[in-house]
């Protein structure tokens, strides 16, 4: 077997990328040797790859979905956003500088085409099967000249494309039509059908709008995928999706002890790697929230400054909201407070910064004996370790190198009291040290509170996957679809007037 497919949608969050990590995970157990590929994502919520590559989450979680190990050529170019209209630019897992959209789609990204299809045939060289997937819709026809992720891509690799709508939002079959027919006649010719996501209720009530889709533009839908609760699976950055809303679903265990633990997220502005906190949500008992007011911090037995692509506005949202104020009557009180990158920086005594923000000398919140300064080269590291007398591994993003001049070390940060500060994103799925790290929340916050002993955040993540491969499995037409992916698209297919503007 050798060949791919682009797996596109009608809107950003259809379903693209679980649907990707489905098919991975469905060709997987079927023996078939298949890895991810999305020419370009635009995320904040980024993995370090062994190599030292970053690349989105949302492609590390597939290529564990596809069962091998992730690599830049799976995710060659990342858009990191700093704001409204500008974003730092990662190619092959290393930052390249910050671009405006302007400059990137007035030019920029056409040059990168050759780049990401030579990484495509690269994977085509070496998997049996591609699943790509593509980047909000394919029918945004002021940048069809310039796109590298969507049809693009789809005509550079004569790749069959499955469009994906979610029919949880209403119109499914009106994004359908309209996204067809707004393409060229040379790209509707891959656009072979349409997979219908997050469906409620009886599926023969639906059959007549499909024949008359299939009626209309020639072309049949590959399956009807069900809503299915907690589906909690990294998606870019959609906070809904992440895991821990998916576990406080699935996870009906009541606590250990006799007290849950409450735990406060600070959604600061552009916030980065949130999925931190999906391994604390994993845990029975333990109830997470994000939060935007001080008044939201009083019930909660642990608040998480989470990472952020920008710190010195962080920092300034905090002060802004009084929550920064809130947070150093909890440092006072001996109330637990964990900063993770971004947050660990804020948490410092200083900040010198003409890297990310041009800001300059800032002061931080004085929580922990921390100076931070900003340098252009970015940290990418898997460092591991060991804390609370566990071990624990993770992974580092970040451009602020940090100086402890105090405190207890933590990782490679620093406690002081109640307060902790790392740059390690993901140590909280290290079950021994997440246990280790609960009971010491619990301890300083006086619930009696008692992590499980046997969950296991590794074991989860599999099940979710394992969810994702039988959502194809039972509900998608499989033999059609290895069709596709063999054979690719059909020929004949009908052109759908009037097609993309000329």
């Amino acid at each position: 077997m050798s060949g791919g497919l682009l797996v596109a949608g009608t809107t950003s969050d259809a379903g693209k990328s679980v649907v990707t990590a489905g098919i991975c995970r469905w060709l997987a157990r079927q023996g078939v040797s298949v890895a991810p590929f999305k020419a370009q994502n635009m995320s904040l919520n980024s993995f370090v790859t062994r190599e030292g590559a970053e690349i989105g989450r949302a492609q590390a979680m597939q290529a564990q979905a596809a069962r091998v190990e992730p690599s830049a050529l799976m995710n060659p170019v990342l858009l990191k956003p700093g704001g409204d209209r500008s974003s730092q630019v990662v190619l092959m897992g290393k930052p390249v500088g910050e671009m405006s959209a302007r400059g990137y789609h007035g030019g920029r990204q056409e040059q990168l085409l050759g780049t990401v299809t030579d990484c495509l045939e690269q994977l085509r060289g070496t998997y049996d099967a591609v699943i790509c997937e593509g980047a909000g819709s394919p029918a945004e026809i002021n940048l069809r000249r310039t796109d590298i992720v969507n049809m693009g891509i789809a005509r550079a690799a004569r790749f069959p494309v499955v469009v994906v709508g979610d029919i949880d939002r209403g119109g499914v079959f009106a994004s359908f039509f309209g996204t067809t027919a707004l393409l060229s006649e040379a790209d509707q010719a891959l656009v072979a059908g349409y997979l219908v996501n997050k469906f409620r209720g009886d599926v023969s009530l639906l059959e007549p709008g499909l024949d008359m889709l299939e009626k209309l533009t020639g072309r049949r839908t590959y399956g009807v995928l069900p809503y299915a609760h907690g589906l909690g699976i990294d998606e870019e950055d959609g906070l809904r999706v992440s895991l821990r809303g998916a576990v406080r679903e699935s996870v009906v265990a009541p606590p250990v002890g006799a007290d849950v633990l409450r735990v406060a997220v600070c959604a600061v502005p552009l916030m980065s790697n949130f999925t931190d906190v999906d391994a604390l949500a994993a845990e029975p008992g333990v109830v997470v929230r994000f939060v935007d007011r001080a008044e939201e911090l009083a019930d909660a037995d642990l608040v998480v400054v989470p990472g952020t692509r920008g710190t010195v506005k962080a920092l300034a949202w905090l002060r802004e909201r009084g929550l920064a104020d809130a947070l150093a009557r909890r440092a006072a009180e001996g109330r637990p407070v964990l900063g993770i990158c971004g947050g660990f920086q804020v948490l410092g005594e200083h900040i010198e910064d003409d890297v990310e923000s041009r800001a300059g000398a800032v002061t931080g919140l004085g929580l922990l004996p921390v100076r931070v300064r900003f340098e252009r080269e970015k940290t990418l590291a898997r460092p591991v370790g060991s804390a609370l007398g566990e071990r624990v591994e993770g992974y580092e993003i970040h451009h602020g190198v940090a100086q402890v001049d105090g405190g207890e070390p933590f990782l490679d940060g620093c406690r002081v009291g109640s307060v902790w500060g790392t740059h390690w994103h993901g140590s909280l799925e290290s079950d021994g040290f997440r246990r280790a790290f609960l009971r010491e929340v619990a301890l300083a916050a006086g619930r009696r509170f008692v992590p499980a002993p046997d969950t296991s955040f590794g074991s989860l993540r599999e099940e979710q996957l394992d969810r994702l491969g039988d959502l194809i499995e039972e509900h998608a037409d499989t033999d059609a679809l290895l069709r596709l992916i063999e054979g690719g698209a059909p020929s004949g297919l009908p052109f759908v007037p009037p097609g993309a503007p000329s």
